[in-house]
């Protein structure tokens, strides 16, 4: 059992870094040309694309992982709307 703790505490500590990696303000402004070309390689509207990503990384300091989806991790990124209510960022 002792020898049980230091590996639960160890998992428990790395569950957490993964956590925040992804949250608002988890970037640093330098970060965010990187993750843009990441998070938009595999659109068609690549220029398009970028600019938004990298407007909204800028204000939020976050891009959600993958090619698509998953804005719920940045909650500012997620909740960014155009005039007409739409996603502002991709």
């Amino acid at each position: 059992m002792a020898k049980l703790l230091p590996l639960m505490m160890l998992l428990l500590l790395t569950l957490v870094s993964c956590e925040r990696q992804y949250g608002t303000g988890s970037l640093k402004s330098y970060q965010c040309p990187g993750e843009c070309t990441r998070r938009c390689s595999r659109t068609q509207y690549h220029k398009p694309c970028m600019f938004f990503c990298q407007k909204c990384c800028r204000k939020c300091l976050c891009v959600p992982p993958g090619f698509y989806g998953n804005k719920q991790v940045c909650s500012c990124y997620n909740n960014w709307k155009t005039k007409r209510g739409g996603p502002k960022c991709p």
